[in-house]
């Protein structure tokens, strides 16, 4: 930290700048070695000293540091005069250009190491060190002037030595050995002095820092965030108020039941020998690890799991990089920090802030009843207010439930965080008990919670989507005339908070006829550096949130509301419907519907860059594909619903089509991108069966025509789909330069992102397409923990299994068709340049979820999944049987939608599925199973022939059903192993592994004309003969 900190200047009027150390270092020790070895002029040295800023700045300050730390440190009047006439010797020769030949630069490196040991010493400030000190300065005395200075004589001169020198010079120091800088003559240990103190742990950085800037901070968040924010300072920001100015605002964060912090016990957890959270989490943030165990005096928490307070840090430690709740209220709580430091500066001048806090606190004390923090407090309340909207934190709490003890513990650490819930009571009017609902606002005070407000609701609140009616149950809470919704899952920086009192000038900056009412914030993902797939996350949200938003605001103004920290014009929106639309189904992504009923409201949407906040995403493939889901479902509501209908009516042409392209239609393209793929191989499916190509390639060979494999040739660069990926890969060159962002696009495609989303493409086409279709989106929970354990097959063969797998081996088989058939003609380019993206599409739906999967193609798990997935395919359903418990009820919940879906729909459903009689058409015909004839009787024979042995398998199916019922089956089977073995003795201990007594009804029943040689010896107790 120390490295990082900008140094006091006691001096404003000098114009000096102290940089930060991590800038100057390494500086010093670069330009002493320049010095050391070079060879010329002492103008050519300064102009190449000079020709580096932070090097000459470094010079320069070292020389005025170390100079004044030996005046404070030397006070003795004969110590003075000889450090003066070094002082005026070594500033002579500068002005004149002579110090290259006054001075011998090869002990430069003797003269720095002696400065070294003297500025750790002072740090130390130790009486016993006393001595050393002194040894210290007659050490750096002789360098200089012995062994630097040719004409070190002068020095003595000036002490009247002149006689004794010229006999022999080194009497002087055998003479003075134990008289120059005793201890009358110096001051140490050094006072208290702030200032000094500073100067001299500044000065020692400067002499032993040898990292260079490029380098410092080590840790690469840290490093991001330094450049962020320096960077943002540059850009076009509206200059802020005075806190007592400002607008004020406030934040809401919705939380149902996601991680409050993460529990010891979740922490330490493994499964089936897999890592656990804690372990995975010292491997993603090595270095931060280490900086927490050396906060914490500690070498290894391994041997420290007994310490409560220590277990407690770890909690702490582990949440806050985590996507939980607590994450989320530190960073909020650093608006109000800011907010406290802000008004400090303005309320004290120079003076008071070169004194400091503290000290300028105690001032007020004296003058005033209220202490400067009181009113730092009362001015951080007034503009600044934080409310958790938690529904169930009532009934939680009431419960015990660990969620609620945590939701206490961080309003206590946080005394001005407010928590709104729904409290639930009975009331009795006519003899008759009444449900009765209240939305209550609570804080903590002395460890207790104290009700503030509590309003009552005409009903039940929970009536449409669970998140917006979360957030409009709260809303009347919030105070200001700015609202931000910030997601449980999302995170702020101090640095960035800073800049608030400019983000919400923005609202005054435009003239007051149009100004706007959503300002749209930047995100930064955090969750890239968890694993390979969040990384494919956090590059695709980058794009979005930088050039694909930057792009939608100005010039094509159709942004709207996407995520959590924009901030609304609360007045604006409060008396326009809110910011949470929550009609079930219809508003399931209720976040762009405050942006639609902002801009139909004659609202205005704009995006500032110069301001981030932290996000967190999915971090495993399950997640990301529930979540993937959600949006895709969402946005076909959307496509349904009258808000596009009317934005689309109110919008000019090409504002419409700027809309739908970015809105709806990215999702429309997915759509018709997959169905195209399917028209395309059953189009070719139809022509290699029928003939037709091989006659259209026999033409096209005769008349020598190479336009197609020519036109094939030129579009199959763009079918490699690398150009939709040049968005994030200008963006990643603008902000961290060219080399960077293709080493991280080649890194991607090495980690297989081409077939993570290629995959994506399938859920996103068959959500949309679903729900376009039969409706019934719906809200899909992922979870936000890190993924650790292996996923079973039968959880992926429940989320993949009608998207993407089904999907799969149906364009694998009318591949494989294709490939079998395909005219002798055809050549190998043309067909590779045809079908390979389709071959690499089949591949990724099939093969991703076990790429992805942590121990996806380990033999244990292929065997366990392998049982596990037989299990839950014999499992029977019914009422209460989940459907990660039975293949039946997770089917009848996948099929639910066609029992409530419109006529259109089921007529559409099943014209669609009549392509598969295509394989039937080639079966026929193709296969000249009637001898070359082609007669449409022949069709229809066929179609007999289906249904024959369409009614031949249910007729078996019925057969063993009853086979079934009364236990034949089962003696069938002895009766076969019988004939086996005979009378063999093996046959006894067979017999009494597949037949026992218990099992037959009747066993009087049994024909003994069947065989008189069957028996079963049984154990002792239950020995029967049957024939």
């Amino acid at each position: 930290m120390d490295l990082m900190t900008m140094p006091p200047s006691s001096d404003f009027s000098s114009g000096s700048v102290g940089w930060p150390v991590f800038l100057l270092g390494n500086k010093l020790s670069t330009a002493l070695d320049v010095a050391r070895e070079f060879v010329g002029k002492d103008v050519k040295l300064y102009q190449k000293i000079r020709k580096d800023y932070y090097m000459y700045c470094a010079v320069m300050e070292c020389y005025s540091s170390l100079k004044n730390i030996l005046f404070c440190l030397i006070v003795g009047n004969l110590e003075k005069r000889v450090l003066s006439t070094i002082i005026d010797e070594i500033e002579t020769s500068i002005s004149k250009s002579s110090l290259l030949t006054g001075f011998k630069m090869g002990e430069l490196p003797a003269l720095h190491n002696k400065c070294i040991q003297l500025m750790e010493i002072l740090v130390e400030n130790k009486c016993s060190h006393q001595h050393k000190v002194v040894l210290l300065l007659q050490d750096i005395f002789e360098i200089v002037t012995m062994d630097m200075m040719v004409h070190g004589s002068r020095v003595f001169d000036l002490l009247n030595f002149t006689q004794h020198l010229e006999e022999d010079e080194n009497s002087f120091f055998r003479q003075h050995e134990q008289l120059l800088f005793a201890s009358p003559a110096i001051v140490y240990p050094l006072p208290e002095n702030r200032h000094l103190k500073q100067q001299v742990h500044r000065l020692l950085f400067l002499l032993t820092a040898k990292e260079s800037a490029m380098e410092i901070p080590r840790n690469l968040e840290a490093r991001r965030r330094i450049s962020f924010f320096a960077n943002s300072l540059f850009m076009d920001m509206p200059a802020p108020p005075k806190v007592r100015n400002m607008l004020s605002f406030s934040v809401l964060t919705p939380y149902f039941m996601e991680e409050v912090n993460f529990s010891e016990d979740e922490l330490l957890s493994t499964q089936d020998g897999t890592s656990s959270i804690i372990f995975y989490m010292q491997k993603i943030y090595p270095d931060e690890w280490k900086n927490f165990l050396e906060r914490m005096k500690c070498s290894d928490w391994d041997h420290h799991h007994a310490d409560e307070t220590m277990n407690e840090e770890v909690r702490k430690w582990a949440s806050f990089r985590g996507q939980t709740l607590s994450r989320t209220v530190r960073g909020m709580m650093y608006y109000r920090k800011a907010l406290k430091l802000q008004a400090f500066l303005d309320m004290a001048d120079d003076k008071d802030i070169l004194e400091g806090y503290q000290a300028f606190e105690g001032k007020q004390e004296i003058n005033s009843p209220l202490s400067l923090s009181a009113h730092l407090d009362a001015l951080a309340d007034i503009k600044f207010t934080y409310i958790i909207s938690c529904q169930m934190f009532r009934a939680h709490n009431s419960s015990g439930d660990p969620h609620a003890q945590d939701i206490l513990d961080l309003m206590r650490e946080y005394p001005s965080l407010r928590v709104a819930y729904i409290e639930e009571t009975e009331e009795i009017k006519s003899d008759i008990p009444h449900k009765v609902y209240y939305s209550v606002l609570a804080k903590a005070v002395n460890n207790f919670l104290q009700e503030i407000y509590r309003i009552k609701l005409p009903g039940p609140p929970n009536i449409g989507e669970g998140k917006p009616e979360n957030q409009n149950h709260a809303i009347i809470f919030t105070r200001g005339d700015a609202l931000q919704t910030i997601d449980m899952n999302q995170d702020n920086y101090m640095e960035e908070a800073l800049k608030m009192r400019n983000v919400l000038q923005e609202f005054l900056r435009l003239p007051r006829q149009n100004p706007p009412t959503i300002l749209g914030l930047r995100e930064h993902i955090f969750t890239g550096s968890v694993s390979s797939l969040a990384g494919f996350m956090s590059y695709q949200e980058t794009s979005f949130v930088t050039i694909g938003q930057r792009l939608l605001a100005n010039p094509l103004r159709v942004r709207f509301h996407y995520g959590h920290p924009d901030i609304f014009d609360r007045v604006f929106h409060l008396t326009r419907g809110g910011i949470s639309k929550a009609s079930r189904t219809i508003n399931l992504s209720e976040d762009v519907f405050a942006g639609f009923n902002s801009t139909l409201r004659q609202g205005f949407v704009t995006y500032h860059e110069y301001m981030q906040v932290g996000k967190g995403r999915d971090v495993g493939l399950n997640q990301i594909s529930k979540f993937e889901a959600k949006v895709a479902n969402g946005n076909a509501e959307q496509t349904l619903s009258r808000d596009i209908y009317r934005l689309g009516q109110c919008f000019d042409f090409f504002r419409m089509l700027s809309c739908y392209f970015t809105t709806i239609g990215f999702y429309f393209n997915n759509l018709i991108t997959v169905f195209g793929v399917y028209v395309f191989l059953y189009g070719k499916l139809y022509l290699v069966l029928s003939g037709l190509e091989t006659a259209l390639l026999d033409k096209a060979g005769t008349a020598n025509i190479k336009s197609l494999e020519t036109a094939l040739a030129s579009q199959s660069f763009i079918q490699l789909g690398l150009l939709t990926g040049l968005p994030m890969v200008m963006e990643v060159a603008l902000e961290k330069g060219f080399r960077i962002a293709m080493s991280d696009f080649i890194l991607m495609q090495l980690q297989l992102a081409s077939v993570f989303f290629t995959f994506s493409l399938g859920t996103k086409s068959h959500y949309y397409g679903r729900t376009i279709l039969h409706g019934g989106a719906k809200y899909r929970p992922t979870g936000r923990k890190f993924v650790v354990f292996h996923a079973s097959f039968t959880e992926n063969y429940r989320l993949y299994s009608r998207s993407h797998f089904l999907k799969g081996f149906e364009l694998l088989l009318l591949l494989i068709i294709y490939n079998t058939y395909k005219p002798a003609n055809e050549t190998d380019v043309t067909h590779a340049l045809v079908m390979y993206s389709i071959w690499f599409m089949t591949g990724s739906w099939l093969f991703a979820p076990f790429l992805f999967n942590p121990s996806g193609f380990a033999w244990r798990k292929i065997v366990e999944d392998w049982i596990d997935w037989k299990k839950w395919m014999r499992k029977e359903g019914g009422i209460g049987a989940q459907q990660d418990k039975s293949w039946e009820s997770w089917w009848n919940d996948e099929q639910a939608h066609l029992k409530h879906t419109s006529l259109c729909s089921r007529i559409v459903e099943i014209l669609l599925s009549l392509r598969f009689f295509i394989y039937q058409y080639g079966l026929v015909y193709h296969l000249k199973i009637s001898s070359e004839d082609k007669n449409i009787v022949v069709y229809i024979l066929s179609w007999i022939v289906i249904f024959a042995i369409f009614l031949l398998v249910k007729i078996s199916l019925a057969i063993r059903a009853k086979i079934e019922d009364y236990r034949i089956w089962d003696f069938a089977q002895a009766l076969a192993q019988a004939y086996d073995y005979g009378n063999d003795g093996d046959f006894v201990d067979t017999c009494e592994d597949s037949i026992h007594l218990d099992d037959i009804n009747d066993p009087c029943s049994v024909k003994t004309s069947l065989s008189k040689e069957l028996f079963v010896v049984a154990d002792q107790q239950n020995v029967e003969e049957i024939v």
